[in-house]
This record gives structure tokens, C-alpha cells and sequence, in this order.
């Protein structure tokens, strides 16, 4: 799975741990930034980046960090077909991935700790979309908003 991350400054060092995590299950991971730590930095160029590789093909798929997670879930759902969701738990992720086929995953650096993300990204990773039709239709529904 190729999987592209982005991080600003309150999410750089959880960024890097995910990164190792991720390769180590054997996943192709393309680290979209922060490069280096930047206390100055701006989240919207982070999940910009993530949004528009994970956009290029259906099998793509994204994480983005920073201080709550909020601030880079609002600004990659501004791009038509992302669906990104905020998780702060295993039962959060699985229905990100199951009900509402979710291709970005943002995650608080300043409420979750290192075990937590962890177990989230597992879950998410390995919950496939259940693609019933009402989730169909739904999603559906997303895309024809904006």
C-alpha cells in the first residue's frame, strides 16, 4: 500500500515514528512533510500535499498530523473526493474505514500517545469498506456537495 504522510510541527516527531512503523509492515511510505521541524510552520500546505497524491489513484492512501488533528482533517476535506477522518480510537477508525471509506487518516499529536496511534493506524489500515449501498450512496452523497 502506498501511503503518504504530513505532519506540522506538533505532529514531526509522531511522523517519523509512523513512518518506521509503516515500512516495517511493508507498506511504501512518501513522507509529503514537514522535512524539518519548524515551529512556525502551517498545517494547510501539509494536508494539501497528502490530499492531491492521495487523489491520484484509488489505491492511495493518506495520515496527517498536528497539534488536535482537527485543523488537517478541515483542510484535506476541502478537496473533492477526500474523505478524511479524524480518530481518536479504534472504534472511530474501523467506522471511518467500513461506513464511510476514509482515504486520509489525521490523528491529534497532542492527545494521543505513541501506543494509541499505534492501534488506530492498525485498525484503519486493516479495516477494509464494507461497501454496502447505503455507504455507496452516501459517499456518493459527499462528492456531489461541493
Amino acid at each position: 500500500m502506498k501511503i503518504f504522510i504530513g505532519a506540522d510541527h506538533h505532529g514531526f516527531e509522531d511522523k517519523s515514528k509512523i513512518e518506521e512503523y509503516l515500512k516495517s509492515l511493508g507498506h511504501q511510505v512518501i513522507d509529503e512533510g514537514d522535512k524539518n521541524l519548524d515551529p512556525n510552520d502551517d498545517f494547510p500546505r501539509y494536508a494539501r500535499n497528502v490530499a492531491s497524491q492521495v487523489l491520484k489513484a484509488v489505491d492511495n492512501f493518506g495520515i496527517l498530523l498536528c497539534g488536535s488533528g482537527q485543523g488537517m482533517c478541515m483542510a484535506a476535506n476541502r478537496f473533492k473526493g477526500i474523505r478524511a477522518a479524524m480518530c481518536w480510537d479504534e472504534k472511530s477508525a474501523f467506522a471511518s474505514r467500513n461506513d464511510d471509506n476514509a482515504n486520509v487518516l489525521c490523528l491529534s499529536a497532542d492527545h494521543l500517545n505513541w501506543e494509541s496511534m499505534q492501534r488506530i493506524i492498525e485498525v484503519w489500515l486493516n479495516t477494509p469498506f464494507d461497501g454496502h449501498d447505503r455507504f455507496e450512496r452516501r459517499i456518493k452523497e459527499l462528492d456531489e456537495l461541493g
